[in-house]
């Protein structure tokens, strides 16, 4: 195996779970108060109800907490814990952005609202929402076999012990579906072992399977990528765990051959376009490049934070050999607005329809059992009061202030998050590009979303 390649997964110990969502600069509109006849006494001082139109904005935000979000935000980039960020709140079609800080530490080139952020597992939606277009189109269903577009993935074995040899396996129970693979249930994924030290993850990290944080122009070309994948046992049996990250890299393998079309060609047709997403992508072409972000993470040896890469010259400036399904693509916090909006608005977006209702619906809705949870889970007690649709997290009891039942969305390991909540009719992002240390979410992405949900004045 390469040597380099082994270095930075191993090094990479932090980086098993992908999170975030974005944001932009505060822009809110003014709600004027109806008129009501006073006495002269009366006219120099506001009605309350006029005090409280005042402190609010049309989408129900209090002017007062909204800063409480920014003061908040901006601590972080002052105190030199990220170079800079962006945060968008949108409620009833008023979006509230902030932008703070710079793109990178050191540096004077401003953070601003269209700079490119390398979004990871935040490209594990967008590839669920493709595989919705195509089971739509009846090119795949649910519940078929992988193994008819991905004989690759036929006759699967698995491993008797997690931490046994690679040899000592027996016959998987039945193929891996579709659904399984939207589900994170395939049988192989991210496991939260230290890196390299079981036989199954020494073995991916030989073939370049992803056991860790993406890095695109490290993996081999999609046909390639899945022949290494079928020569590895699967981790557990088809069904029965949920199991990280993989599930997704599959499925864009899956979508390119069943749409005959190359991954990113798809995603650009069928989605990015049509939303209007222009700067969303697998990589930065060089007329872009000044406008990505310099991605940090923390060394796990001296606990500093340094460059994982760079804008120019880096991982994602020219187009990579894998297009990841699960964590390569690189966007914008408007861009993702509009991929975050078309979910909240069960498909649709102005008069574009990227998929039905019930598919959302479907997305949506929490599809693991309760024996898969209790077995499951990067964080202890996640699935205790989250859920698990087709590609996306879902809040199935609240127990925090942003934990509205009903919201789903994502985070991204590289420094995002995104979630959309149908009750609040919000959609929240945060973008940085400080990588997350461990599977919990990083205090900022904690904070942001208290300080999101906190701003909420109706």
């Amino acid at each position: 195996m390469h040597k380099n390649y082994e270095t930075k997964w191993l090094d990479r110990r932090g980086f098993v779970k992908l999170a975030a969502v974005s944001a932009a600069v505060v822009t809110p509109a003014s709600v004027s108060a109806q008129s009501t006849k006073r006495s002269p006494a009366s006219q120099s001082r506001p009605t309350d109800s006029e005090a409280r139109a005042k402190q609010m904005s049309t989408g129900g935000f209090s002017q007062t907490r909204l800063s409480r979000l920014h003061d908040v935000m901006d601590g972080y980039v002052r105190r030199g814990e990220l170079p800079g960020l962006v945060t968008l709140v949108s409620r009833r079609g008023e979006a509230c952005v902030e932008v703070i800080g710079t793109k990178a530490f050191g540096g004077r080139d401003p953070i601003r609202r269209d700079t490119i952020f390398r979004i990871a597992s935040l490209t594990k939606p967008v590839t669920a929402v493709a595989t919705m277009i195509l089971v739509e189109e009846c090119k795949l269903r649910l519940d078929d076999p992988v193994d008819r577009l991905l004989p690759e993935l036929g006759g699967r074995r698995v491993l008797k012990r997690l931490d046994g040899p690679l040899d000592d396996t027996v016959p998987a129970n039945r193929p891996i579906t579709v659904r399984d693979l939207l589900t994170f249930r395939m049988g192989f994924g991210i496991i939260t072992a230290p890196p390299g030290s079981l036989p199954i993850q020494r073995a991916a990290t030989d073939q370049r399977i992803r056991m860790g944080p993406p890095l695109p122009r490290e993996q081999p070309a999609p046909d390639e990528w899945i022949r290494r994948l079928g020569t590895l046992p699967l981790m557990h049996q088809p069904g029965e765990k949920w199991l990280y990250d993989t599930g997704s890299d599959v499925l864009g393998v899956l979508i390119a051959r069943a749409s005959n079309q190359p991954l990113e060609k798809f995603f650009h047709e069928r989605i990015f376009d049509p939303l209007g997403m222009k700067d969303t992508a697998f990589s930065v072409p060089g007329d872009k490049i000044e406008r990505l972000a310099t991605s940090y993470w923390t060394n796990p040896k001296t606990g500093a934070i340094e460059v994982f890469d760079k804008a120019e010259g880096g991982q994602w400036s020219l187009p990579p050999a894998f297009p990841s399904g699960a964590g390569g693509l690189v966007s914008t916090v408007d861009d993702y607005l509009a991929f975050g909006q078309m979910m909240l608005n069960q498909g649709k977006h102005g008069n574009e329809r990227i998929l039905s209702r019930p598919s959302i619906e479907t997305m949506t809705t929490d599809q693991l059992t309760p024996e898969q949870k209790a077995i499951s889970g990067l964080i202890p007690g996640y699935f205790d009061s989250h859920g698990w649709g087709l590609g996306v997290s879902v809040v199935t009891r609240r127990d925090e202030v942003a934990g509205a039942v009903g919201r789903f969305g994502w985070d991204g390991g590289l420094g995002t998050s995104w979630y959309s909540d149908p009750r609040e009719d919000l959609v929240g992002i945060l973008m940085t590009q400080t990588a997350w240390t461990s599977p919990n979410p990083p205090n900022v992405c904690r904070d942001f979303w208290t300080s999101a949900y906190q701003a909420i004045g109706d």
